[in-house]
């Protein structure tokens, strides 16, 4: 089993979408906890619409590659689209901040949010 911790975000249905995706990574974990939600004010886009965050915590079985295509396509049957993440809509993202001992999208490492989050997984 693979160590995982995976963000979700959305600016719109926030609440919604994030309890599909919440949802839908219980079907490909285990041993998985979430943290709290989390509103922050978006970052390098046009668009005023609040962010809605959250982190995971994990186990899979699949492999890298494999739990990437998941996050993209799952983030594809909830509506995420093309156009509208050109004009600042996020029904939702999912991205793999960590798989086992290595960390990806190391900019978000380092933004408040993610390090607040973080604190609570640590617990």
């Amino acid at each position: 089993m693979h160590h995982v911790i995976i963000s979700l975000a959305a600016n719109c249905n926030h609440e919604k979408n994030l309890s599909e995706a919440r949802r839908r990574l219980a079907q490909i974990l285990s041993s998985f906890t979430f943290t709290h939600e989390l509103w922050t004010k978006p970052v390098g886009t046009h668009r005023s619409d609040l962010y809605l965050n959250q982190l995971c915590q994990g186990h899979t079985a699949l492999s890298k590659s494999e739990i990437e295509q998941w996050l993209k396509a799952t983030e594809q049957q909830m509506g995420r689209t093309r156009e509208e993440r050109q004009q600042g809509i996020v029904r939702i993202d999912l991205d793999l901040l960590q798989y086992d001992d290595q960390r990806h999208h190391l900019r978000d490492w380092e933004r408040p949010y993610v390090v607040n989050l973080l604190s609570f997984l640590k617990q």
